[in-house]
Parts: structure tokens; sequence; C-alpha cells
């Protein structure tokens, strides 16, 4: 990549620019964070909450030469192979600097699941796993009426009818890296693949910012973290809901009565599509 499209690369697109989920990433209106800004940010993060991330290292041929499975490569040599310039990774170090806990839960239970099955066959519970690392959610749910209406994409009783209770009784925290850089390149429709996760709901009324967003929740998310160690949760992609985020409060410009009814992302339910109960189930 030359200087020009590597400058060009690393701009987010104007249509998105200042899009509410950019801006809570802290990155609305500059360049994507080299790997010299990254590391700065990983040090710094260490230093204040004293959790571990792998080093943000280039990735060369001759990184990639020593053999290793990407996910075995931060477990074992503490290393994390990160492109210059591209907007995946870049947002994947910056997850890993916002919520480590849940990064070393999912890498944990990859590489175990790769020994166990190997680097060439895949589980299903690494498949929920990747779905959750790229496009993946925390839905943070303190009234299950809200529920119903979800688990039939009823989008207009969610999004319209319970416009009120997001911020309030229900927000999200958004953790995959892939929906970061959709988009930083324009995609203006994300859909989330969600766990849902009780919470008390004035806790969340108190965390949940701008169009109901919860940037980060550590004592919450250490505990999510756990269960996903345990194999508690992400033992299937069935466990993950699809969430239009589009629909979330100041997530986009219009009505959303007439976008819930006409964009493509607000999908019915599959017939026999059923979810798990919130966690914890008790």
């Amino acid at each position: 990549m030359n200087a020009i499209a590597a400058a060009e690369a690393s701009r987010p697109a104007a249509a998105t620019a200042s899009h509410p989920l950019l801006r809570a990433w802290s990155f609305p209106r500059q360049r994507l964070p080299g790997l010299g800004t990254l590391e700065r940010l990983r040090t710094e993060a260490v230093s204040a909450d004293g959790i571990a991330r792998p080093t943000f290292v280039a990735q060369t041929r001759a990184l990639l030469a020593d053999g290793l499975h990407y996910e075995e490569r931060i477990a074992t040599c503490d290393r994390l192979a990160t492109r210059e310039h591209d907007a995946h990774d870049a947002f994947n170090a910056l997850a890993w600097v916002r919520h480590p806990c849940l990064k070393w839960a999912l890498n944990a239970r990859q590489v175990a699941d790769i020994a166990a099955v190997g680097p060439r066959h895949r589980t299903r519970g690494q498949c929920a796993m990747t779905h959750f690392d790229e496009a993946g959610a925390i839905a943070w749910l303190g009234d299950g009426a809200v529920l119903a209406a979800w688990d039939a994409h009823d989008w207009h009783a969610l999004f319209v009818r319970r416009h009120a209770d997001w911020g309030r009784r229900i927000a999200v925290t958004v953790f995959g890296h892939a929906l970061l850089e959709h988009l930083w390149r324009g995609h203006a429709l994300p859909v989330a693949k969600c766990l849902v996760v009780r919470a008390d709901a004035a806790a969340i009324g108190a965390r949940a910012g701008d169009a109901a967003l919860v940037e980060r929740w550590p004592a919450q998310e250490a505990a999510v973290a756990q269960a996903i160690r345990r194999g508690d949760l992400l033992a299937d992609p069935q466990e993950l809901r699809p969430l239009p985020l589009a629909g979330l409060p100041g997530w986009h410009a219009g009505d959303t009565a007439t976008l819930v009814a006409t964009a493509s992302c607000f999908r019915p339910v599959r017939s026999g599509r059923r979810y798990p109960a919130p966690w914890p189930a008790g």
C-alpha cells in the first residue's frame, strides 16, 4: 500500500465520521491510530487497571513464519499480529485495550478448542466465539418486557413503541471490531450478534450514554468473561440474537418507524427460531 492509499484507508467515511458509535470509541474524525499509538494506549491501559494485553506487533512474513496459529501466538508469545493502516486490525487492537477480560476469555477458549480438534477444524463454540468477536455486542437488560418483541423480531415494538426504554432499561456495549470497521467504511446499517445479560435497570440508566451505549462495564464484563471461559456462554452460535443497531436512538437520521419498516437489516424471525433466556438464567 502506497502512502496516499494508506492515508485514505485510515480516514473514516464522511457519511459516518460523526456516528455515535465511532464517537464512543474516540476516533470520529481522526485517522486511525498506528502501531505506535496503539502500543501507547495499551501500556496506559495496563498501568490503569493492571490487566495485561498482548503486545501489538506488525504482521510480517517473519512473524508469521513461526508456524503458530493467530490465537496460539497471543496465548504463548503475548504477540498480536496487527496490520498497519488496516481498520479491522486497528479496531481489534482497540477492543483489546477496552475489553481485555472478554478478549482473554475468547482467546483461552479458542486455544483450548484448537488443541482439542486441531487448526483445520472448528467447533460450534469456536464459531460462536468468532461471531461474537467480530460482530458481538452485550445487551444489558433490566426489564424483561422488551424481550417478547425482540424474540418475535417485532422491530416496531422494540424500537418505536419502547423507544423510551433504550438507555434506561436496556443498553448495549458494542464489542465486535468488524462492526466498527463497517461503520468506519460507511456501512450505516450494522447488525450485532448479541448476548443478553441481566443487569440492574438503575445501573444501566446511570452508565448508558448517548444512543443507549455503555462504553464499558468492567465488573460486569469480567463476570461474562468467566462464563465464557467456563463454556457457560458461547457454546453455540444459536445463543446469539441479531440486533439491527440502526434502530437505536441517535443511530440514524429520519423517522424510526419508516426505517424499521423499510430497511433490509430488519428481518423477520426465521420459522422455529428460539432464543435463550438472558444470562444469568437465575
